[in-house]
């Protein structure tokens, strides 16, 4: 079988199809991807993924330009942030949690109603937290507010109390138990 980066030529000449029909019926490229994902038992963000690598190979693969021949889609530029962009975000989100507010309230203050930039700090913001926690900590403390917990301890604090909540409800159910056993001894004793 004859694979492009893991899709049959059938499967990406598909998702080519649809979303330059939804595209053109001015569906959003999020709302595609979620919408091919659900038909097709994939995952949105595979086949965002999917999608942008697919656009890329158009310069070293013939039966990718064949796929997109006259259908006029493309991928903006991704722009990573630079350090001092990101020293500067974080510095600005912070701000904004020291108020008292939620990190995700805090990137939309900072960005002022821009969608796109809002879903960029915050993707950079979590991927901050997951893989250079030191460095959202320093920024805290610099700016003042308590530490930030890290993405595994959140994690395994979430776990810790799904286990406390189980538990409890086990606990509960043995103490009815023992309370109607106990309640039924006590009437057989009486009589």
């Amino acid at each position: 079988m004859n694979k492009i980066n893991g899709y049959t030529e059938e499967e990406a000449t598909g998702l080519i199809e649809y979303i330059y029909t939804g595209k053109n019926a001015g569906k959003t490229l999020s709302y595609l991807f979620e919408t091919y994902g659900k038909e097709h038992s994939r995952a949105k963000g595979s086949v965002r993924n999917y999608y942008y690598a697919f656009l890329k190979k158009q310069t070293e693969d013939s039966r990718v330009q064949r796929i997109l021949e006259g259908k006029n889609l493309s991928a903006g530029e991704i722009k990573p942030f630079t350090e001092e962009e990101t020293d500067e975000m974080l510095k600005r989100i912070l701000a904004e949690r020291k108020k008292g507010f939620s990190v995700r309230r805090a990137i939309m203050n900072v960005c002022g109603g821009d969608e796109k930039l809002m879903l960029r700090m915050q993707n950079k913001y979590r991927n901050l937290l997951k893989k250079q926690p030191e460095r959202v900590e320093r920024a805290a403390r610099e700016a003042g507010i308590p530490e930030e917990k890290s993405f595994l301890q959140r994690k395994l604090e979430r776990e810790i109390d799904a286990l406390y909540s189980r538990l409890a409800i086990d606990l509960r159910r043995e103490n009815e138990r023992l309370k109607a056993e106990l309640e039924k001894l006590r009437r057989e004793k009486q009589e």
